[in-house]
């Protein structure tokens, strides 16, 4: 029967393998599946409701993990690609020997990890309950998993690049390292989450049900469903019904969460895509000021290494984008097909570089030192304010009225929330946070590589996530306290927010930091920040908002 079933495939074998011979270099090809004009046959294969004889089905108490266990127990995300599912190459001239993870160097696009809280000068504490204290409400503002590059990035251009110049007689001929090119295709799509984002999606709703699921039980009380949010774009659809099957469970995630789509597009108030409405985002002069100094820094950086790749190929003149968009294919192709051929290609300082590069881009573009970024994450902060007071969030930023003025839509009063965007959103909302531990050691240096607090992998990578805590506790004066934590990392904001004091769990007074965050909100000037004429450039901490002659 095996050798049957083999003859029966030879066809289609060689046909594949013709289409192999006949490739091009940097060709583009994709799959589709699943096949058009199907669908599941529901009278042949009905569900489990139709079929009946589930067992035995006894459900326990919510999960707690967050309150129970303690703090040197806690699940942290240290090994994130390395392991099942994806495999990871070691950088040239490595054996992997010293431990260094390319992963952990990818900027937006690493997957999310575990940044313990000593990073910022906590020493003694983690994302547990201190002791003492109870969370009684969670705030989730959080990225969509690993996706395929957004259209037009680096990647595709490089692939047309190499078909164009395979097209020319004669022309190109790639060897050594790079001796694959010679039948490399670009096999990525474009924006879709890939299959490893679809998990990094549901794994985070699963760890959030397993460590704060007993907050469930307030909207049993209450006879309400939860109401999370999220963008229209595709991916973002998908990523929030993977965070919500991750924590319900499927099919069970259908009918136990309402998921709200907000529209994303341009001239549509939406706080998860705030640069649909703020122009000066896209002027170089003002709030894209990252990518041009990020672009510049590359020039210099890969030096080295443009020289040895170039010594390897002919047909194609190599420049400091390409190897940009070499390194962003190990990124993406791992992410997406699960292994790469750049990332050998690669060493540990071009790696090094290549998160760097990063680094300066998302600092001045939605950090610290972008003037656009307070006014972009305006929204999210006034709707984080509103939910702390139970209150209609102030309407002077990319705040949509029509659905935050309805409570079917925009509940104050959920012990739970979770909101899905994207990263540069979720770092124009730490900058309009103030969250100024992120940025501690001042503004990213733009002309060379140089240690500084900032890192994009820690901060803004695939699935990144920011947990607001609110507790009550029986050993602080007032009772009532808040902190916030970063990819598990609790941040000390003492120094940004005045009236809190140290607190080596990153604590302070719910009152206190509400308070300063309506005077943060009266501060950012959003019709300025996203419509004023100014010029803006790197080197500068703005504080995340223009400046002012």
């Amino acid at each position: 029967m095996l050798r049957v079933a083999l003859l029966g495939l030879l066809p289609y074998l060689a046909l594949v393998n013709a289409a192999v011979l006949d490739k091009k270099a940097g060709t583009t090809t994709s799959d589709v599946f699943p096949p058009a004009s199907t669908t599941v046959n529901t009278a042949v294969f009905p569900d489990e409701s139709e079929v009946g004889y589930p067992g035995i089905t006894v459900t326990g108490v919510e999960p707690a993990a967050i309150q129970t266990a303690p703090a040197s127990l806690y699940a942290y995300n240290t090994d994130p690609v390395s392991s099942y599912p994806l495999v990871s190459d070691h950088p040239e001239g490595s054996d992997g020997s010293d431990g260094f993870d390319i992963t952990k160097h990818w900027g937006n696009l690493s997957p999310w990890y575990s940044v313990p809280s000593s990073y910022y000068g906590l020493n003694d504490t983690s994302p547990n309950t201190p002791e003492g204290c109870s969370i009684t409400q969670v705030h989730l503002l959080y990225r969509h998993g690993a996706r395929y590059p957004t259209s037009g990035a680096p990647p595709s251009a490089f692939a047309t690049k190499i078909a164009n110049a395979t097209a020319q007689s004669g022309g190109f001929n790639a060897s050594g390292e790079l001796e694959f090119l010679n039948d490399w295709s670009y096999l990525l799509g474009a924006e879709l989450l890939t299959v490893s984002g679809r998990l990094q999606n549901f794994a985070l709703g699963a760890s959030f049900r397993q460590q704060y699921g007993y907050l469930l039980n307030n909207f049993t009380e209450a006879g309400t469903l939860p109401v999370f949010r999220t963008e229209s774009q595709d991916r973002m659809v998908k990523t929030a019904n993977n965070f919500a099957a991750g924590m319900f469970g499927v099919p069970e995630y259908l009918d136990q969460v309402n998921i709200e789509i907000m529209v994303e597009t341009p001239g549509v108030n939406n706080t998860g895509a705030p640069y649909e409405n703020c122009p000066n985002s896209n002027i170089a002069s003002r709030g894209s000021i990252g990518s041009t100094a990020a672009n510049a820094f590359a020039k210099n950086a890969f030096n080295g290494t443009l020289e040895r790749l170039q010594n390897q190929i002919t047909g194609v003149n190599l420049t400091s984008t390409d190897i940009i968009a070499m390194l962003e294919l190990c990124s993406y192709e791992t992410d997406a097909l699960g292994y790469s051929a750049f990332c050998k290609l690669f060493t540990e300082e071009d790696f090094e570089n290549y998160e760097y590069y990063f680094d300066i881009s998302f600092y001045y573009n939605n950090g610290a030192g972008s003037p656009v970024a307070a006014a972009q994450g305006k929204g999210f902060l006034a709707e984080f304010v509103a939910r702390f007071t139970q209150s209609i969030p102030s309407a002077d930023s990319s705040v949509n009225s029509t659905l935050d003025n309805n409570p079917t839509y925009f509940p104050l009063n959920q012990s739970i929330y979770a909101d899905a965007t994207h990263e540069v959103v979720l770092l124009d909302t730490f900058t309009a946070f103030n969250l100024t531990a992120l940025f501690s050691s001042g503004p990213v240096a733009t002309d060379k590589r140089m240690e500084n607090s900032f890192r994009a992998s820690q901060v803004v990578p695939f699935a990144t996530h920011m947990t607001i805590q609110v507790l009550e506790c029986s050993n602080t004066s007032p009772s009532k306290q808040i902190r916030f934590i970063i990819n598990d990392a609790v941040l000390p904001i003492d120094k940004s927010y005045a009236g809190c004091e140290y607190n080596k769990d990153g604590m302070c007074s719910f009152d206190t930091v509400v308070d300063v965050l309506q005077k943060r909100l009266e501060e950012i000037d959003w019709d300025y920040d996203c419509l004023g004429n100014y010029t803006a450039s790197p080197g500068n901490d703005y504080n995340g908002r223009a400046p002012r002659d």
